[in-house]
């Protein structure tokens, strides 16, 4: 599927945004030791950028679509995934 193909699909979905993040990068330090930033890639909803500027990954939670991929795709396991509190997170639209 093209890129465009991926974006248009992404607006059939809803989304319930919490004032808190389900997504955690656990050592800061991890992300500026890692040669690849694979987080950067993995993502089909574009949740994580690394920031040369600040030396930081910006993780835009409000974006997830709990598909997982963070979950066992960060090569040092540095990324705590969680489902959204109830009432919050994903909703699809046309199943």
């Amino acid at each position: 599927m093209s890129q465009t193909g991926i974006s248009d699909k992404l607006f059939l979905i809803r989304y319930k945004c919490d004032d808190k993040s389900h997504l955690l990068i656990k050592e800061t330090d991890n992300c500026m030791k890692c040669a690849t930033k694979d987080c950067n890639f993995f993502c089909p909803a574009d949740v994580y950028e690394w920031d040369k500027k600040e030396k930081i990954t910006h993780v835009a939670y409000e974006n997830c679509i709990e598909c997982g991929t963070c979950r066992i795709a960060c090569p040092s396991d540095n990324i705590e995934w969680v489902y959204p509190k109830g009432g919050y997170g994903i909703t699809y639209k046309l199943g």
